[in-house]
């Protein structure tokens, strides 16, 4: 066996040494913090906790069921807002623009994706919160709605792209038209990625705090309508977590290990959905 040959193969086995190291590096900060929640919340979960509403201030018990439907009610207005934006422009820079503007397209969606979310949260607040004169779950969908339209163009336009060309040349060679061919055959057949990109643009923003300070607010009680402040699992979180009670400490974590469960939740069905055979995703 030459020199050169031996360099190679202790090179390759440094290399692999080291990618696996890293890859078990990430793996052990997903365990940790997840076995960290675990160990610092689960003592706080029972059903009482997911049913009731936040105990007074001072006393023990009480629950984050208001903080669950609120978190529901703002990511359901965020998906109205930023879905049907995000998904036609990425129809548009994927079907329809020319260089140039599909340049300037995709530049500005990746600078708003890069926007810091509290500016996105002081955005909103001068938008929607001080002309209304309110706090309000719209403000607060509206703020995550923002947050949602680049993630949501960018990777649907990567979908819709990779949907190959002969599906829409033997759509078009039966005398189906531009329009018809993209909402009959381009869009079903980029269905799973599309579906993929939204639950993954919920999972992003399910987590935000800053904008929903500025926004949403907090509630301690049902908000049963739509224009006054609502709770959500990140600021509650937020709120228990600086305050000087032990219990709201450990509700604190048990709510963190909830938000966190079902954004894992989200990403699973997310690439369950993305490693489906393209014929079953329809």
């Amino acid at each position: 066996m030459s020199l050169r040959t031996i360099w190679r193969k202790g090179l390759s086995a440094v290399m692999m040494s080291l990618t696996g190291l890293c890859a078990l590096v990430t793996v052990s900060v997903l365990v940790l913090i997840l076995g960290y929640l675990a160990w610092n919340g689960a003592t706080a979960l029972h059903w009482s906790f997911f049913t009731n509403l936040p105990a007074p201030v001072g006393e023990t018990g009480g629950g984050i069921a208001n903080a669950i439907v609120g978190s529901a009610k703002l990511l359901l207005l965020a998906a109205i807002m930023g879905v049907p934006i995000g998904l036609l422009g990425a129809v548009y820079l994927a079907e329809y623009a020319s260089p140039i503007p599909a340049f300037l397209v995709r530049y500005s969606t990746d600078l708003l994706n890069g926007v810091p979310s509290i500016v996105i949260g002081i955005f909103a607040y001068t938008i929607v919160v001080l002309p209304f004169h309110g706090f309000s779950a719209l403000a607060g969908g509206f703020a995550l709605g923002v947050m949602m339209i680049p993630i949501i163009l960018r990777s649907c336009e990567d979908f819709l792209r990779a949907v190959p060309g002969s599906l829409r040349e033997g759509a078009m060679a039966v005398g189906a038209s531009k329009w018809k061919t993209i909402l009959t055959v381009v869009v079903p057949a980029a269905s799973g990625g599309i579906m993929t990109a939204i639950l993954l643009s919920l999972s992003r923003v399910a987590g935000e705090t800053a904008p929903l300070l500025f926004t949403a607010f907090g509630n301690n009680f049902w908000n049963h309508g739509w224009n006054k402040p609502i709770a959500s699992l990140p600021v509650v979180i937020y709120t228990y977590a600086i305050s000087p009670y032990e219990d709201w400490h450990r509700q604190a974590w048990a709510a963190g290990l909830v938000l966190l469960g079902l954004v894992l939740v989200t990403n699973l069905v997310a690439r369950g959905l993305l490693a489906r055979p393209a014929g079953q995703r329809r």
